[in-house]
């Protein structure tokens, strides 16, 4: 699912969402040709198309203490 597209079902049903994917579509929609790492827990995620873009950047993740 692209981003875009998330958007979409975002706006038809906002219930549709978690409130961490509402929050997160939000920021996306204000940042949509940056990367965003957004922080779940003590990680942080990739998610739509900005996952398929650092796989095609090789952009690696580590754990770091």
């Amino acid at each position: 699912m692209t981003t875009a597209t998330a958007n979409k079902k975002n706006n038809k049903d906002s219930t549709t969402h978690t409130p961490m994917m509402q929050q997160y579509l939000r920021i996306k929609a204000d940042h949509p040709t940056t990367l965003l790492f957004y922080r779940m827990g003590d990680f942080y995620e990739l998610f739509f198309d900005d996952a398929k873009k650092a796989e095609a950047l090789r952009v690696r993740s580590c754990l770091l203490p």
